[in-house]
């Protein structure tokens, strides 16, 4: 009788981080930035009816890279939690540490259980009160593939050389930035990462404005990008005139 194949514990789990981690990279990438109104999110994103970024609650939003089949069945199910918690107690108690906290638990039962873990890592937000004025009960969490969450300040990059990218956002992050200086920031710097022409075709950006009651949550539109950007493209090294070239989502 031949003896069973074995591999180890630890050589699995470096084999399922190391396919999720491939397929993450291959999408394209995500700048999240605290700003002075609020949160502001720019995607790299050529396909305008599937959102990367989306409302989850009244002042709650999602980001999420990878595979899109996967995030968005865990948008859904984080959206119909939340309606069921506000339902069943309150809308004030629906918040992001608790949607990111289940989000967290059920990536990370996937990555050690399953045969293939999920190839997305997400981000759950959060706005203050418009009472809020100082920003400081912003909340940003990020639950990668493995169920790993982390509490992220100022400025979360994702997808894509996430790594390479935040280090060019970080260099350009100033406190209480306006909307058009941390949208024109933001695509600069993946430009300048890429080393092509982006768009405004390839761009979704939506923004969590703690200033306004209730519901927080609006995506800008190509009119309203483009006047903030100033051109129909924005090129690397600065900023350019052309027009808009069409991007592939990877």
């Amino acid at each position: 009788m031949t003896a069973p194949f074995y591999v180890s514990p630890q050589q699995v789990l470096a084999d399922r981080a190391e396919y999720a981690r491939k397929g993450i990279a291959r999408g394209r990438s995500i700048v999240v930035w605290q700003i002075d109104r609020g949160i502001l999110f720019v995607a790299e994103n050529a396909m305008p009816t599937l959102h990367k970024v989306s409302e989850i609650y009244d002042r709650i939003a999602f980001a999420a890279v990878g595979r899109y089949n996967e995030f968005e069945a865990l948008r859904v199910a984080g959206v119909r939690r939340a309606d069921l918690t506000g339902y069943a107690y309150s809308r004030e108690d629906v918040n992001a540490r608790a949607l990111a906290g289940v989000y967290s638990q059920t990536l990370g039962q996937i990555f050690t259980h399953e045969l293939k873990p999920m190839e997305v890592e997400l981000l759950v937000a959060e706005v203050g009160s418009p009472e809020d004025e100082d920003g400081s009960a912003d909340r940003l969490y990020r639950v990668t593939f493995d169920g790993q969450i982390s509490d992220e300040k100022d400025v979360v990059t994702m997808g894509g050389a996430a790594d390479e990218l935040l280090e060019r956002v970080k260099a350009m992050f100033e406190p209480d930035m306006t909307d058009a200086g941390a949208l024109q920031k933001a695509v600069q710097a993946m430009a300048d990462q890429s080393g092509n022409p982006i768009g405004i075709g390839s761009l979704e950006v939506a923004l969590l404005d703690r200033t306004t009651p209730g519901r927080a949550f609006a995506r800008m539109g190509a009119g309203e990008i483009t006047e903030k950007l100033g051109g129909e493209e924005v090129a690397p090294g600065g900023a350019g005139d052309g027009a808009a070239k069409e991007s592939e989502e990877g």
